[in-house]
Protein backbone atom coordinates (compact mmCIF):
# COMPACT_ATOMS: atom_id res chain seq x y z
CA UNK A 1 0.00 0.00 0.00
CA UNK A 2 1.35 3.47 -0.98
CA UNK A 3 0.74 6.58 1.09
CA UNK A 4 -1.77 8.15 -1.25
CA UNK A 5 -3.25 4.54 -1.79
CA UNK A 6 -5.51 4.90 1.44
CA UNK A 7 -7.04 8.11 0.39
CA UNK A 8 -9.78 7.10 -2.08
CA UNK A 9 -13.33 5.73 -1.44
CA UNK A 10 -16.04 6.42 0.38
CA UNK A 11 -16.52 7.87 3.68
CA UNK A 12 -13.18 9.20 3.44
CA UNK A 13 -13.95 12.52 6.06
CA UNK A 14 -14.76 9.28 8.65
CA UNK A 15 -12.01 7.51 8.33
CA UNK A 16 -9.51 10.09 8.14
CA UNK A 17 -11.05 11.73 11.64
CA UNK A 18 -11.46 8.24 13.04
CA UNK A 19 -7.72 7.73 12.40
CA UNK A 20 -6.24 11.18 13.92
CA UNK A 21 -8.59 10.67 17.04
CA UNK A 22 -7.50 7.17 17.46
CA UNK A 23 -3.73 7.95 17.39
CA UNK A 24 -4.39 10.97 19.39
CA UNK A 25 -6.48 9.10 22.08
CA UNK A 26 -4.02 6.28 22.12
CA UNK A 27 -1.34 8.87 22.71
CA UNK A 28 -3.39 10.51 25.63
CA UNK A 29 -4.49 6.66 27.38
CA UNK A 30 -0.43 5.68 26.94
CA UNK A 31 0.18 9.19 29.40
CA UNK A 32 -2.66 8.02 31.28
CA UNK A 33 -0.33 4.85 31.68
CA UNK A 34 2.50 6.41 32.64
CA UNK A 35 0.47 8.61 35.22
CA UNK A 36 -0.75 5.73 36.87
CA UNK A 37 2.77 4.58 37.69
CA UNK A 38 1.57 0.85 37.62
CA UNK A 39 3.28 -0.64 34.56
CA UNK A 40 2.91 0.29 30.67
CA UNK A 41 2.31 -1.68 27.52
CA UNK A 42 5.51 -3.59 26.17
CA UNK A 43 6.57 -0.80 23.65
CA UNK A 44 5.71 1.96 26.61
CA UNK A 45 7.97 0.12 28.94
CA UNK A 46 10.99 0.44 26.21
CA UNK A 47 10.38 4.06 25.74
CA UNK A 48 9.91 4.99 29.64
CA UNK A 49 13.82 3.23 29.92
CA UNK A 50 14.99 4.85 27.13
CA UNK A 51 13.80 8.14 28.07
CA UNK A 52 15.20 7.75 31.78
CA UNK A 53 18.34 6.88 29.69
CA UNK A 54 18.42 9.90 27.35
CA UNK A 55 16.61 12.43 28.84
CA UNK A 56 14.52 12.95 26.30
CA UNK A 57 10.56 13.13 26.99
CA UNK A 58 8.96 9.77 26.62
CA UNK A 59 6.52 11.12 23.68
CA UNK A 60 10.22 12.20 22.00
CA UNK A 61 11.46 8.68 22.16
CA UNK A 62 8.24 7.32 21.44
CA UNK A 63 8.55 9.29 17.73
CA UNK A 64 12.36 8.18 17.20
CA UNK A 65 11.61 4.52 17.82
CA UNK A 66 8.50 4.62 15.88
CA UNK A 67 10.65 6.41 12.78
CA UNK A 68 13.68 3.33 13.54
CA UNK A 69 10.84 0.74 13.41
CA UNK A 70 9.76 2.36 10.29
CA UNK A 71 13.13 2.64 8.77
CA UNK A 72 13.38 -1.70 9.38
CA UNK A 73 10.38 -2.02 7.29
CA UNK A 74 12.56 -1.79 3.92
CA UNK A 75 14.54 -4.93 3.98
CA UNK A 76 11.03 -6.73 4.59
CA UNK A 77 9.60 -4.94 2.23
CA UNK A 78 6.80 -3.84 3.93
CA UNK A 79 4.72 -0.76 2.75
CA UNK A 80 3.59 2.33 4.60
CA UNK A 81 0.27 3.84 4.40
CA UNK A 82 -1.24 6.99 5.48
CA UNK A 83 -2.11 5.70 8.82
CA UNK A 84 1.58 3.90 9.55
CA UNK A 85 3.23 7.91 9.12
CA UNK A 86 0.61 9.80 11.05
CA UNK A 87 1.32 6.90 13.98
CA UNK A 88 5.16 7.80 13.95
CA UNK A 89 4.49 11.84 15.09
CA UNK A 90 0.71 11.74 16.45
CA UNK A 91 0.87 9.53 18.95
CA UNK A 92 4.37 10.51 20.37
CA UNK A 93 3.02 14.51 20.38
CA UNK A 94 -0.17 13.40 22.16
CA UNK A 95 1.51 11.46 25.00
CA UNK A 96 4.32 15.06 25.65
CA UNK A 97 1.10 17.26 25.49
CA UNK A 98 -1.01 15.26 28.04
CA UNK A 99 1.58 14.21 30.01
CA UNK A 100 2.56 18.63 30.38
CA UNK A 101 -1.38 19.34 30.64
CA UNK A 102 -2.25 16.52 33.47
CA UNK A 103 -0.83 16.79 37.33
CA UNK A 104 0.76 13.97 38.93
CA UNK A 105 -1.99 11.50 40.67
CA UNK A 106 -1.07 10.23 43.89
CA UNK A 107 -3.03 7.90 46.29
CA UNK A 108 -3.55 4.50 44.81
CA UNK A 109 -6.83 4.41 44.65
CA UNK A 110 -6.60 7.12 41.97
CA UNK A 111 -3.61 5.76 40.34
CA UNK A 112 -6.16 2.40 40.10
CA UNK A 113 -8.54 3.95 38.44
CA UNK A 114 -6.58 6.58 35.96
CA UNK A 115 -4.87 2.71 35.25
CA UNK A 116 -8.00 1.40 34.08
CA UNK A 117 -9.17 4.59 32.42
CA UNK A 118 -5.99 4.39 30.48
CA UNK A 119 -6.57 0.95 28.87
CA UNK A 120 -9.64 0.95 28.05
CA UNK A 121 -9.28 4.17 26.14
CA UNK A 122 -5.90 2.40 24.51
CA UNK A 123 -8.76 0.02 23.21
CA UNK A 124 -11.10 2.66 22.21
CA UNK A 125 -8.12 4.34 20.16
CA UNK A 126 -6.71 0.84 18.68
CA UNK A 127 -10.35 0.24 17.53
CA UNK A 128 -10.47 3.53 15.49
CA UNK A 129 -7.07 3.71 14.06
CA UNK A 130 -7.21 0.22 12.51
CA UNK A 131 -11.18 0.65 11.13
CA UNK A 132 -9.92 3.58 9.58
CA UNK A 133 -8.07 1.19 7.06
CA UNK A 134 -5.14 3.70 6.49
CA UNK A 135 -2.54 0.88 6.95
CA UNK A 136 -0.80 -0.45 10.23
CA UNK A 137 1.26 1.14 13.02
CA UNK A 138 5.31 0.48 12.17
CA UNK A 139 5.41 -1.80 15.45
CA UNK A 140 2.74 -4.01 14.18
CA UNK A 141 3.91 -4.09 10.76
CA UNK A 142 6.94 -4.72 11.86
CA UNK A 143 5.81 -7.92 13.48
CA UNK A 144 3.63 -8.88 10.45
CA UNK A 145 6.61 -8.77 8.11
CA UNK A 146 8.78 -10.72 10.01
CA UNK A 147 6.15 -13.30 10.03
CA UNK A 148 5.96 -13.17 6.71
CA UNK A 149 9.95 -13.68 5.72
CA UNK A 150 10.42 -16.00 8.86
CA UNK A 151 7.37 -18.18 8.44
CA UNK A 152 7.01 -18.11 12.17
CA UNK A 153 3.12 -17.91 13.44
CA UNK A 154 2.09 -14.37 14.43
CA UNK A 155 1.65 -15.07 17.58
CA UNK A 156 4.70 -16.59 18.04
CA UNK A 157 6.13 -13.16 16.58
CA UNK A 158 4.36 -10.86 18.62
CA UNK A 159 5.85 -12.53 21.86
CA UNK A 160 9.17 -12.43 21.15
CA UNK A 161 9.34 -9.32 20.06
CA UNK A 162 7.20 -7.83 22.55
CA UNK A 163 9.24 -10.16 25.41
CA UNK A 164 12.51 -9.06 24.07
CA UNK A 165 11.23 -5.17 24.13
CA UNK A 166 9.51 -5.08 27.43
CA UNK A 167 13.06 -7.16 28.68
CA UNK A 168 14.93 -4.34 27.33
CA UNK A 169 12.75 -1.68 28.73
CA UNK A 170 12.80 -3.00 32.27
CA UNK A 171 16.90 -3.21 32.12
CA UNK A 172 16.97 0.66 31.03
CA UNK A 173 14.20 1.37 33.52
CA UNK A 174 11.21 1.00 32.20
CA UNK A 175 8.21 0.19 34.58
CA UNK A 176 7.06 -2.97 34.51
CA UNK A 177 4.18 -3.58 37.21
CA UNK A 178 0.22 -5.01 37.48
CA UNK A 179 -1.09 -2.73 34.31
CA UNK A 180 1.39 -4.19 32.29
CA UNK A 181 -0.25 -7.63 32.56
CA UNK A 182 -3.68 -6.39 32.65
CA UNK A 183 -3.26 -4.65 29.69
CA UNK A 184 -1.68 -7.72 27.54
CA UNK A 185 -4.53 -9.95 28.89
CA UNK A 186 -7.28 -7.07 28.13
CA UNK A 187 -6.58 -5.32 24.80
CA UNK A 188 -7.15 -8.19 21.84
CA UNK A 189 -10.74 -8.52 23.61
CA UNK A 190 -11.05 -4.69 23.98
CA UNK A 191 -9.85 -3.39 20.55
CA UNK A 192 -12.15 -6.21 19.15
CA UNK A 193 -14.74 -4.90 20.47
CA UNK A 194 -14.11 -1.56 19.41
CA UNK A 195 -13.26 -2.35 16.06
CA UNK A 196 -16.50 -3.67 15.76
CA UNK A 197 -18.26 -0.24 17.11
CA UNK A 198 -16.46 1.72 14.75
CA UNK A 199 -16.27 -0.40 11.89
CA UNK A 200 -16.73 1.69 8.80
CA UNK A 201 -19.18 0.49 5.64
CA UNK A 202 -16.80 0.00 2.82
CA UNK A 203 -19.01 0.18 -0.21
CA UNK A 204 -22.59 1.11 -0.97
CA UNK A 205 -24.97 -0.03 -3.96
CA UNK A 206 -23.72 1.10 -7.17
CA UNK A 207 -20.43 2.51 -5.89
CA UNK A 208 -17.32 0.55 -6.73
CA UNK A 209 -15.45 -0.71 -3.34
CA UNK A 210 -12.31 -0.10 -2.48
CA UNK A 211 -9.97 -2.92 -4.54
CA UNK A 212 -7.23 -4.98 -2.57
CA UNK A 213 -4.52 -2.33 -4.01
CA UNK A 214 -6.29 0.56 -2.15
CA UNK A 215 -6.67 -0.97 1.27
CA UNK A 216 -4.58 -1.38 4.32
CA UNK A 217 -2.46 -4.41 3.84
CA UNK A 218 -4.47 -6.74 5.63
CA UNK A 219 -7.63 -4.32 6.03
CA UNK A 220 -10.24 -4.94 7.38
CA UNK A 221 -13.09 -5.33 4.74
CA UNK A 222 -16.50 -4.62 6.39
CA UNK A 223 -20.08 -5.18 6.35
CA UNK A 224 -22.79 -4.76 3.00
CA UNK A 225 -22.90 -1.97 1.29
CA UNK A 226 -24.79 0.75 3.77
CA UNK A 227 -24.73 -1.56 6.64
CA UNK A 228 -23.50 -1.92 10.03
CA UNK A 229 -21.41 -5.29 10.15
CA UNK A 230 -22.43 -7.47 12.18
CA UNK A 231 -20.46 -9.21 14.73
CA UNK A 232 -18.35 -11.78 12.67
CA UNK A 233 -18.04 -9.63 9.63
CA UNK A 234 -15.39 -8.06 11.05
CA UNK A 235 -13.22 -11.04 12.73
CA UNK A 236 -13.95 -13.02 9.30
CA UNK A 237 -12.75 -10.18 7.39
CA UNK A 238 -9.78 -9.51 9.41
CA UNK A 239 -6.68 -11.52 7.99
CA UNK A 240 -4.99 -13.70 10.29
CA UNK A 241 -1.80 -12.70 9.45
CA UNK A 242 -2.15 -8.92 9.10
CA UNK A 243 -1.40 -6.12 11.21
CA UNK A 244 -5.16 -6.37 12.88
CA UNK A 245 -5.17 -9.81 13.39
CA UNK A 246 -1.71 -9.47 15.32
CA UNK A 247 -3.42 -6.67 17.22
CA UNK A 248 -6.76 -8.80 18.36
CA UNK A 249 -4.80 -11.89 19.20
CA UNK A 250 -2.53 -9.96 21.97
Amino acid sequence: MSIASGTRGRHLTRRLVQLYAGLTLYGISSALLVLAGLGLEPWGVLHQGLAERTGLTIGVVSIVVGAVVLLLWIPIRQRPGLGTVSNVFVIGLAMDGTLALVPEIHGLPARIALLALGIVLNGVATGLYIAARFGPGPRDGLMTGLHRLTGRSIRLTRTLIEIAVVTTGFLLGGSVGVGTVLYALSIGPLAQFFLRFFAVPEATAGAAPETTADAAPGATAVGAPDATPGPGAVDAAVAPASPEGAILRR
